[in-house]
């Protein structure tokens, strides 16, 4: 084995262990939810025994954590950076609008942040997202108005909006604005 490979699996053990309990299950809860024996995710958790790619496979999915960052060497005392000329941006969804995407990609549909900036009488249509979704916008800069469904309020600098993105909902700005925008389960 190499060094990685020798590295890797002395991470993996308390790497499935800590997410375990970050769901707040025991060893029974995760065999019933992945289909790998008790004893086995006992061994597993322990160093006992290597799981194979099925196993592990079935383990990350009942556990809901991603398989490649579970591997990865990250330490709670990393820190990801993504300067901003790196951070990706969608120009082409709406009318004098930029989006910037700040949450991580494997965040995607679940809990997605972006910051928007609009430019004076610029425009986000948006489509319905599935259903319960919410967003929650805060205006840095500017002054933008929120329509969801029928609903329609006005937010400045400074305030808040939460509102249903389960229905067609649009921001838009008079004048030029900056927002932060959480959508929650999109």
């Amino acid at each position: 084995m190499t060094d990685d490979t020798d590295a890797i699996l002395a991470r993996l053990p308390a790497r499935l262990k800590e997410a375990r309990q970050a769901q707040g299950l025991n060893l029974d809860a995760v065999a019933k939810l992945s289909g790998v024996s008790r004893s086995m995710v006992s061994q597993i958790e322990r160093g006992e025994s290597s799981p194979t790619i099925a196993t592990l496979w079935n383990l990350t999915r009942a556990l809901q954590v991603d398989f490649a960052g579970l591997l990865e060497e990250s330490g709670s005392d990393a820190i990801e950076v993504l300067r901003a000329k790196d951070v990706p941006s969608i120009d082409n969804r709406g009318s004098g609008c930029t989006i910037r995407i700040l949450s991580a990609p494997e965040d995607a549909g679940r809990h997605e942040v972006y910051e928007l900036r609009l430019a004076e009488g610029g425009v986000l249509d948006s489509q319905p997202h599935r259903r319960g979704a919410r967003e929650q916008l805060t205006v840095i800069e500017g002054k933008v108005d929120v329509t969801s469904g029928g609903a329609q309020d006005t937010a400045r600098q400074g305030d808040t909006l939460r509102y249903a993105a389960d229905v067609p909902h649009r921001i838009s700005a008079d004048r030029p604005s900056r927002v932060f925008l959480i959508v929650h389960d999109a």
